[in-house]
């Protein structure tokens, strides 16, 4: 059985939307595993300090807290989340880049899509239930004996 215009456009608006739909749970993936990664390296960053911190004075631990620990910690989480951002960006760009070629492929289809059937002047074949047809376009034939699709069309024998 061959494919219509319209089974063409129907898969490729199809395969254009499953590539959306993996690059959504993709970057959502990622987000994830960047936020649990960073909570897990914020959660021992604090243990770490708490417990470094506790054999301390109080003022001593103060001026270690507002000078050296704090500030550290600070850093340490926005390069740590400039490095995650960084590697999700990457992600991100490799499927807009997949995107935009498959949209390049969509188009370069249509256009082989539109000289094929401009060259068959709008004659298409067809199979049904085992059955072969030439389907004409519209208004080719007055009294058809058969339609196919509401177009006339021509039944080929089997044998």
């Amino acid at each position: 059985m061959t494919s219509n215009r319209n089974d063409l456009t129907a898969r490729l608006q199809r395969r254009l939307e499953a590539d959306r739909r993996e690059t959504e749970r993709t970057a959502a993936h990622e987000l994830k595993l960047l936020g649990e990664s960073l909570r897990g390296i914020a959660r021992n960053a604090l243990h770490t300090i708490e417990a470094d911190t506790a054999a301390w004075t109080g003022r001593v631990r103060g001026m270690l807290l507002r000078a050296w620990i704090l500030p550290l910690t600070v850093d340490l989480s926005l390069s740590l989340g400039i490095s995650g951002g960084r590697s999700l960006w990457t992600t991100i760009e490799q499927q807009m880049e997949t995107s935009a070629a498959l949209d390049v492929d969509i188009k370069e289809a249509r256009a082989t899509l539109a000289r094929i059937e401009a060259a068959t002047w709008g004659v298409t074949l067809t199979e049904i239930d085992g059955e072969r047809f030439v389907v004409l376009p519209p208004g080719t034939l007055s009294n058809p004996p058969w339609t196919v699709g509401g177009r006339p069309a021509l039944k080929l024998s089997s044998e």
